[in-house]
């Protein structure tokens, strides 16, 4: 079970300002990802019961919305934005250096566990294409060697604990 007395407490503590138990749902979700790193179909289910809405809802908002993990991740998740600014100044290029110094192709986990690349359509942030999430963390006008410098930084924060 995921959805424990704390999570709990907390999306009752929205309920009062939130119109329907459905508009509890991305709540519910952003809490139970953040306890177990990634939402499984058997999570969905939980969502389902604890919320009393149709299952196909939940599957539904959780495979619509690309920040939901619908697997198991790596301790570092790079999401890389390919959308039209990103591309165009030259996001493709970096993920193609990602996949490289990773081993790994978009979508894939390293095999020590370490890292999750990820292609995403648009992380708003077009004035300082192109960009990439680290986890919670933007890294804005991104070119090779402020890359390289970043994947050296975090590389070292894994090693270090």
């Amino acid at each position: 079970m995921i959805i424990d007395q704390e999570i709990s407490q907390r999306i009752d503590a929205l309920r009062t300002h939130l119109p329907t138990e459905q508009a509890l749902l991305l709540p519910l979700l952003h809490e139970m990802q953040a306890k177990a790193g990634w939402i499984s179909r058997e999570a969905m289910a939980e969502a389902a019961q604890f919320l009393k809405i149709p299952l196909a809802r939940v599957v539904e908002v959780a495979t619509f919305y690309t920040m939901y993990n619908k697997a198991p991740i790596g301790k570092k998740h790079l999401q890389i934005c390919t959308n039209v600014t990103c591309f165009l100044r030259g996001s493709d290029h970096l993920l193609a250096c990602l996949e490289k110094r990773l081993g790994i192709h978009c979508g894939e986990t390293t095999a020590d566990g370490q890292y999750t690349l990820s292609e995403v359509e648009c992380l708003a942030a077009c004035g300082t294409a192109p960009v990439m999430q680290v986890n919670d963390d933007y890294h804005e006008n991104l070119d090779e060697s402020s890359l390289e410098g970043l994947m050296n930084r975090l590389d070292q924060e894994l090693k270090n604990g």
